[in-house]
């Protein structure tokens, strides 16, 4: 059984409102820093391996890219890489930041 599947941004919100959970944003740093849902940690292809080393990988992880796409081919990479439960983002941050502007936050 995969330990990685898609996330609507209702049930990641529900979710984050009741369990500790691990959100990684996957877009470039200057599109983070201009907003991101809050509590959210930016990694990219040069933080991803001290990334997987540093968090506990029994904590749900929703993986959030700009539209949902790109988070799918990273979710399902970090699944392999041993997180027991990963979701990608459904809609990314665009869809986020349209039904949850209270919870984004800029650097």
């Amino acid at each position: 059984m995969s330990n990685y599947s898609r996330i609507s941004c209702s049930d990641a919100q529900k979710m984050m409102a009741t369990r500790d959970v691990n959100i990684i944003d996957i877009r470039d740093t200057d599109s983070f820093n201009a907003g991101h849902i809050t509590d959210a940690e930016h990694v990219d292809n040069t933080t991803i391996a001290a990334y997987i080393q540093d968090t506990e990988q029994d904590q749900p992880l929703v993986v959030c890219c700009y539209h949902g796409n790109s988070s799918q081919s990273a979710g399902a990479y970090l699944a392999e890489q041993g997180f027991e439960e990963v979701y990608s983002l459904d809609g990314g941050f665009t869809q986020w930041v349209e039904l949850f502007p209270e919870q984004c936050e800029r650097e």
